[in-house]
Protein backbone atom coordinates (compact mmCIF):
# COMPACT_ATOMS: atom_id res chain seq x y z
CA UNK A 1 0.00 0.00 0.00
CA UNK A 2 1.08 3.48 -0.72
CA UNK A 3 -0.06 5.00 2.59
CA UNK A 4 3.35 6.29 3.61
CA UNK A 5 2.73 9.52 1.78
CA UNK A 6 0.05 10.34 4.32
CA UNK A 7 2.25 9.87 7.31
CA UNK A 8 5.24 11.98 6.25
CA UNK A 9 4.43 15.17 8.09
CA UNK A 10 1.59 16.03 5.83
CA UNK A 11 -1.44 17.66 7.23
CA UNK A 12 -3.54 17.09 4.15
CA UNK A 13 -5.92 14.19 4.05
CA UNK A 14 -6.99 12.16 1.05
CA UNK A 15 -10.74 12.14 1.39
CA UNK A 16 -11.22 9.93 -1.62
CA UNK A 17 -10.43 7.01 0.55
CA UNK A 18 -13.50 7.76 2.63
CA UNK A 19 -15.88 8.43 -0.26
CA UNK A 20 -18.44 5.82 -1.09
CA UNK A 21 -17.49 3.73 -4.05
CA UNK A 22 -19.42 3.82 -7.26
CA UNK A 23 -21.34 0.72 -8.11
CA UNK A 24 -19.91 -1.07 -11.08
CA UNK A 25 -22.26 -1.78 -13.91
CA UNK A 26 -22.97 -5.46 -14.16
CA UNK A 27 -21.90 -7.15 -17.37
CA UNK A 28 -24.94 -8.06 -19.40
CA UNK A 29 -25.12 -11.61 -20.59
CA UNK A 30 -26.74 -12.64 -23.83
CA UNK A 31 -30.34 -13.67 -23.62
CA UNK A 32 -29.66 -17.07 -25.09
CA UNK A 33 -31.07 -19.92 -23.14
CA UNK A 34 -29.66 -23.37 -23.74
CA UNK A 35 -32.21 -26.06 -23.44
CA UNK A 36 -31.18 -29.46 -22.27
CA UNK A 37 -30.87 -31.96 -25.06
CA UNK A 38 -33.38 -34.69 -25.33
CA UNK A 39 -32.33 -38.29 -25.58
CA UNK A 40 -33.52 -38.42 -29.18
CA UNK A 41 -31.29 -35.51 -30.12
CA UNK A 42 -28.36 -37.12 -28.35
CA UNK A 43 -28.99 -40.42 -30.17
CA UNK A 44 -29.29 -38.64 -33.51
CA UNK A 45 -25.98 -36.87 -32.92
CA UNK A 46 -24.28 -40.13 -31.96
CA UNK A 47 -25.67 -41.82 -35.08
CA UNK A 48 -24.44 -38.96 -37.26
CA UNK A 49 -20.93 -39.13 -35.81
CA UNK A 50 -20.98 -42.92 -36.10
CA UNK A 51 -22.05 -42.68 -39.74
CA UNK A 52 -19.34 -40.13 -40.37
CA UNK A 53 -16.67 -42.27 -38.74
CA UNK A 54 -17.94 -45.38 -40.59
CA UNK A 55 -17.91 -43.59 -43.93
CA UNK A 56 -14.47 -42.13 -43.23
CA UNK A 57 -13.22 -45.61 -42.37
CA UNK A 58 -14.71 -46.98 -45.59
CA UNK A 59 -13.08 -44.22 -47.64
CA UNK A 60 -9.69 -44.75 -46.00
CA UNK A 61 -9.96 -48.52 -46.48
CA UNK A 62 -10.84 -48.05 -50.15
CA UNK A 63 -7.89 -45.69 -50.66
CA UNK A 64 -5.58 -48.17 -48.95
CA UNK A 65 -6.80 -51.06 -51.10
CA UNK A 66 -6.37 -49.01 -54.28
CA UNK A 67 -2.86 -48.01 -53.20
CA UNK A 68 -1.95 -51.65 -52.54
CA UNK A 69 -3.33 -52.67 -55.94
CA UNK A 70 -1.39 -49.91 -57.71
CA UNK A 71 1.78 -50.92 -55.88
CA UNK A 72 1.25 -54.56 -56.84
CA UNK A 73 0.70 -53.66 -60.49
CA UNK A 74 3.82 -51.49 -60.50
CA UNK A 75 5.93 -54.25 -58.96
CA UNK A 76 4.56 -56.80 -61.47
CA UNK A 77 5.53 -54.48 -64.32
CA UNK A 78 9.05 -54.14 -62.93
CA UNK A 79 9.35 -57.92 -62.54
CA UNK A 80 8.16 -58.47 -66.12
CA UNK A 81 10.68 -55.94 -67.46
CA UNK A 82 13.53 -57.60 -65.57
CA UNK A 83 12.41 -61.05 -66.76
CA UNK A 84 12.34 -59.86 -70.37
CA UNK A 85 15.88 -58.47 -69.97
CA UNK A 86 17.02 -61.80 -68.52
CA UNK A 87 15.39 -63.71 -71.38
CA UNK A 88 17.08 -61.42 -73.93
CA UNK A 89 20.47 -62.08 -72.31
CA UNK A 90 19.81 -65.84 -72.28
CA UNK A 91 18.90 -65.75 -75.98
CA UNK A 92 22.12 -63.84 -76.72
CA UNK A 93 24.11 -66.43 -74.74
CA UNK A 94 22.48 -69.28 -76.69
CA UNK A 95 23.26 -67.55 -79.99
CA UNK A 96 26.90 -67.07 -78.97
CA UNK A 97 27.12 -70.71 -77.81
CA UNK A 98 25.81 -71.95 -81.16
CA UNK A 99 28.25 -69.66 -82.97
CA UNK A 100 31.08 -71.06 -80.83
CA UNK A 101 30.07 -74.63 -81.70
CA UNK A 102 29.92 -73.82 -85.41
CA UNK A 103 33.37 -72.16 -85.26
CA UNK A 104 34.79 -75.19 -83.43
CA UNK A 105 33.36 -77.54 -86.09
CA UNK A 106 34.83 -75.37 -88.84
CA UNK A 107 38.22 -75.33 -87.08
CA UNK A 108 38.19 -79.10 -86.74
CA UNK A 109 37.29 -79.41 -90.43
CA UNK A 110 40.15 -77.11 -91.40
CA UNK A 111 42.79 -78.89 -89.30
CA UNK A 112 41.60 -82.47 -89.88
CA UNK A 113 44.25 -84.95 -91.02
CA UNK A 114 42.56 -85.69 -94.33
CA UNK A 115 42.57 -81.98 -95.22
CA UNK A 116 46.23 -81.73 -94.21
CA UNK A 117 47.05 -84.70 -96.49
CA UNK A 118 45.17 -83.08 -99.39
CA UNK A 119 46.94 -79.76 -98.86
CA UNK A 120 50.33 -81.54 -98.61
CA UNK A 121 49.67 -83.46 -101.85
CA UNK A 122 48.75 -80.20 -103.61
CA UNK A 123 52.11 -78.61 -102.77
CA UNK A 124 54.03 -81.75 -103.85
CA UNK A 125 54.62 -83.52 -100.57
CA UNK A 126 54.23 -87.28 -100.31
CA UNK A 127 54.29 -89.91 -97.60
CA UNK A 128 57.63 -91.23 -96.50
CA UNK A 129 58.65 -94.59 -98.00
CA UNK A 130 61.66 -96.93 -97.60
CA UNK A 131 63.51 -95.32 -100.46
CA UNK A 132 63.87 -92.11 -98.48
CA UNK A 133 65.53 -93.80 -95.50
CA UNK A 134 69.34 -93.74 -95.41
CA UNK A 135 71.22 -96.00 -93.04
CA UNK A 136 74.73 -95.28 -91.74
CA UNK A 137 77.05 -98.15 -90.94
CA UNK A 138 79.68 -97.55 -88.38
CA UNK A 139 82.63 -99.93 -87.84
CA UNK A 140 83.43 -98.75 -84.37
CA UNK A 141 80.63 -98.16 -82.00
CA UNK A 142 82.03 -94.89 -80.73
CA UNK A 143 82.97 -93.16 -84.01
CA UNK A 144 81.12 -91.72 -86.99
CA UNK A 145 82.17 -90.03 -90.23
CA UNK A 146 80.29 -86.93 -91.31
CA UNK A 147 79.49 -85.94 -94.87
CA UNK A 148 82.40 -83.58 -94.90
CA UNK A 149 84.79 -86.45 -94.07
CA UNK A 150 85.36 -85.64 -90.39
CA UNK A 151 85.45 -88.39 -87.83
CA UNK A 152 83.40 -87.85 -84.69
CA UNK A 153 84.25 -89.92 -81.61
CA UNK A 154 81.94 -90.18 -78.63
CA UNK A 155 83.33 -89.94 -75.13
CA UNK A 156 81.34 -92.83 -73.68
Amino acid sequence: MDNLKYYNDSLAYDFEMFMPRKAEEPVRKDNIVKLPRTKQQQRAKKRATKRLSTSAFAVMTTIFIIAVMCGTIFLRLEINEQNSLINDKKAAIKALDSQTVSLEVELERIISFSNIEVEAAEIGMKKMDKSQIKYIRVNDKNTAVTEGGETVVSNN
